[in-house]
């Protein structure tokens, strides 16, 4: 199957920036899928190539992108076998979604619905009502889950049907409010090591005659945030989360589907002052600006009221050689954000979007520290932090 656009030359006008392949190929688009096929009332499968199974488990690699698997024969032998088709698997790229972050990219998946319906745009974005800033992966400050995120999950639809549905990931995750939004209906069961999980998941999905099974891991990601990926610490990372895909996809009970993908992918950022622009240093950037959402590689500028079109300009005239950069409207009117954005989602997003496409990162040193410090860093929509992986082995 051919890559999407972002395997081409990326092209710098906004009009012709790579958008995700909402309804058709995007991480949204695997549950209703997988439910469809089990017959799960209002699911459609928009993924035609996907055969339905009875019992289906998505194995998701924190931070693990089509690209990474690639380019790591040695360190993930099993994962890369797969990109083809071989071994009994078959391997394709989805798209995450914007903006390729883990918060955005997890609601995605267990709604199948895109950002701009569930309404989780970024790491951090703008709550309309308080005018503060909402981390979404840290659920700081607090507001009601189901407000912020009203729609069932995929899960609580296929437990309503009689679907066999559970989740096995880390203890920690079972009450978060993103849990609870994107990823409860069934049963949780938390277990704390990699092998604990793949078999949990594995006797989860032989429990029933119809089985929905998600499990997860997240320390690809955390040790590419902390060490980058040319790193003995991500190496050793991948080649472990490698053995665990492959411990689980031998343990498939009959009928049984195994889908491992990503929530997104990641590049190495090299820390000097070309790569990473400092917005707390920079009068230009942060002129009429009254909050900085987002995160370096996908940002949402909140401007001071009635600034809105300077900031866009200065934001444009600064960075528009290395990002996409563009208003509400028109990234809204692209479909950077899926096919319909809600109401209630609108003022999330910032008044200027900024997504980059180069090696660079908009930082800021001193609001940010912890993420400012990351080697590795995702969000936008290059290949590298875009496109996932889509594995299917089946039993």
């Amino acid at each position: 199957m051919a890559l999407p656009a972002w395997s081409d030359p990326v092209p710098l006008a906004l009009g012709t920036a790579p958008v995700p392949e909402y309804g058709s190929g995007s991480l949204a688009d695997l549950l209703p899928t997988l439910a469809a096929g089990m017959d799960v009332p209002g699911m459609t499968a928009t993924i035609p190539e996907l055969t339905p199974a009875d019992r289906n488990c998505v194995f998701l690699i924190d931070g693990l992108g089509w690209e990474q698997i690639k380019e790591h024969p040695e360190e993930a032998p099993y994962l890369h076998s797969l990109l083809g088709s071989s071994r009994g698997g078959t391997g394709r790229p989805l798209t995450a979604g914007f903006p390729a972050t883990t918060a955005t990219s997890l609601a995605s998946v267990g709604t199948g619905l895109p950002p701009g319906a569930h309404g989780l745009p970024g790491y951090t974005v703008r709550d309309p009502d308080t005018g503060s800033l909402m981390n979404q992966l840290r659920w700081k400050p607090w507001t009601d889950p189901h407000l912020w995120q009203p729609y069932p999950t995929v899960f609580q639809l296929a437990d309503a049907a009689g679907v066999h549905t559970a989740q096995v990931s880390s203890p920690d995750f079972q009450h978060t409010p993103l849990t609870k939004i994107a990823l409860s209906g069934g049963t949780f069961r938390g277990k704390l090591t990699g092998e604990e999980r793949m078999d949990l998941a594995a006797g989860q999905l032989a429990a029933g005659d119809r089985s929905l099974v998600y499990t997860y891991y997240s320390e690809v990601d955390g040790k590419g945030h902390r060490f980058g990926m040319d790193s003995d610490a991500w190496r050793g990372q991948l080649m472990y989360v490698d053995r665990l895909a492959q411990r689980l996809a031998e343990q498939l009970p009959p009928r049984a589907a195994l889908y491992i993908t990503a929530d997104h992918g990641m590049i190495d950022i090299p820390f000097d002052e070309e790569s990473r622009i400092d917005f707390d240093e920079d009068w230009e950037l942060s002129a009429g600006v009254a909050l900085l959402g987002g995160e370096g590689r996908a940002r949402h500028v909140y401007a001071v009221p009635g600034a809105e079109n300077d900031v866009l300009t200065v934001w444009r005239e600064v960075l528009g050689e290395q990002f996409w950069v563009a208003s509400r409207d028109e990234v809204i009117a692209a479909g950077w954000f899926g096919p319909v954005v809600d109401e209630r989602v609108y003022g999330r997003i910032g008044d200027v979007v900024a997504a980059s496409h180069d090696d660079v990162v908009v930082i800021a040193s001193r609001r940010e520290p912890h993420e400012s410090a990351m080697v590795g860093m995702h969000g936008s929509m290059t290949a590298a932090e875009q496109l996932v992986p889509l594995i299917e082995v089946r039993s």
